[in-house]
């Protein structure tokens, strides 16, 4: 009798145990990723939303993707909408040509270590005589700009953002353009880039340094990539230029939205610009980078259009002599691309091109020499009230890569990003 109760008990308490180890044990999900392209795609990036994942973790959890092959592939989570919760698992991949692969996504209480492949940087000073501190959001009034104020508060006039191939700097001062750090190293650039040994702001990154340099003349033109609209003819700035004491925005605030190894993302809204008497717009941004490829992806919306305006989108070209290229690469995306020794004293061949929506594409205009937006191509893009437009601004500089000193190499390679953009991928989650 006792030695069956003794029996009993052990086999209760293995039970118990084994039970225990399968409510313990970390729950995994396969998540299919399948290339309906017929091009091997590299760095893909992959978005799955929260509501698309279930057996999600209690408590503070990081997710842990793993290849067929056993690799650990980056991904990070994402708060996108400020409501202090995930919404989003990114990562990137490689996926063969019409091929399928299956990756296995575990969630564990470390967060693992990656290698930072992107990065997002932010830096202000409260006084002329102030270090610039790391910040992460800020807003910037009508009023405040550098030459009402008497000096220059942003670390690079802004915020920047980069990946392993390229960099890019927004000047959030007031003019709203966007430029270029070309770069010659895979690692990110230091933190301090902006700021000199006593922490105050300094154009310290138009000389070489190990990681690259700026290497684009802006001027009054809106860079690579930066927007505003047309009326007719009248070109509509978003913003002002150097020489401007007051905005036409009365508001405008930033924030950095997600800075991981695999993405980050910067998000602008602009509140009442007032481009003349008669306008008053609210402009909301997102800008987003994730590695592999020499550009980011810009998204914009509109309220207050009257019907008569479209979106212009610029490339400078203040040191360029060739033509504009308008490339269809398919039926989704219009190119339009520049190739010339385009940096700085035209000392290095620079490509530069603008990816679009082409069902939007109105063509292309070109801005006068001087005045407040000058010096750019623009593409014309049809715009309505709400509905958020996304495009793609590219570069390609010779030290990054000496193939792009070659006009078909730039050309090619933007061709096949944007194939590599338009690739679908179908999800299955199990």
């Amino acid at each position: 009798m006792k030695r069956h109760t003794l029996f009993s008990f052990i086999g209760s308490l293995l039970l118990i145990l084994l039970f225990s180890s399968c409510q313990t044990a970390p729950k995994k999900t396969d998540i299919s990723l399948s290339n309906t392209s017929s091009i091997d795609l590299t760095a893909k990036a992959i978005s799955i939303e929260r509501s698309q994942l279930s057996n999600l973790p209690e408590g503070a959890a990081y997710p842990l993707i793993i290849s067929a092959k056993g690799d650990t592939v980056a991904s990070q989570l994402d708060d996108l909408n400020g409501d202090k919760q995930w919404n989003e698992l990114f990562f990137v991949v490689d996926l063969p040509a019409n091929g399928t692969e299956t990756f296995s996504l575990q969630w564990v209480k470390e967060e693992p270590n990656y290698v930072i492949r992107t990065n997002a940087r932010f830096g202000k000073r409260s006084s002329a005589n102030t270090p610039v501190k790391p910040a992460t959001d800020d807003t910037l009034y009508a009023k405040d700009l550098p030459k009402s104020i008497g000096y220059q508060p942003y670390q690079t006039d802004g915020p920047s953002w980069e990946n392993d191939k390229v960099g890019f700097r927004d000047y959030f001062d007031g003019r709203n353009a966007k430029d270029l750090f070309g770069k010659i190293a895979s690692f990110m650039s230091p933190e301090n880039v902006g700021i000199n040994n006593e922490g105050a702001v300094e154009d310290n990154y138009h000389v070489m340094a190990d990681w690259g340099r700026d290497i684009l003349a802006v001027g009054n033109s809106v860079g690579i990539g930066g927007y505003g609209l047309i009326a007719g003819d009248k070109l509509l700035r978003l913003g002002v230029t150097v020489d401007d004491s007051i905005s036409n925005i009365e508001k405008t605030t930033f924030q950095i939205m997600a800075e991981g190894p695999v993405k980050s993302v910067l998000s602008y809204q602009y509140e009442n610009w007032h481009p003349d008497e008669s306008r008053n717009y609210q402009v909301d941004e997102n800008t987003s980078i994730w590695p592999g490829m020499y550009a980011y992806q810009n998204t914009v919306k509109f309220s207050g259009l009257q019907g008569d305006e479209d979106l212009i989108i610029g490339l400078v070209n203040s040191n360029n002599q060739n033509p504009l290229q308008e490339i269809p690469v398919n039926d989704r995306w219009e190119v339009l691309l520049t190739h010339d020794m385009q940096t700085y004293n035209r000392q290095w061949w620079l490509g530069l091109a603008l990816i679009v929506p082409r069902d939007l594409y109105l063509g292309y205009t070109e801005t006068p020499k001087t005045g407040q937006l000058s010096n750019s191509f623009l593409a014309k893009l049809k715009v309505e009230n709400n509905r958020p437009v996304t495009y793609y601004a590219a570069a390609g500089w010779e030290m990054s890569d000496g193939r792009f000193k070659g006009p078909d190499f730039f050309r090619d390679h933007v061709e096949n990003l944007v194939k590599q953009l338009s690739a679908k991928i179908e999800v299955t989650i199990k």
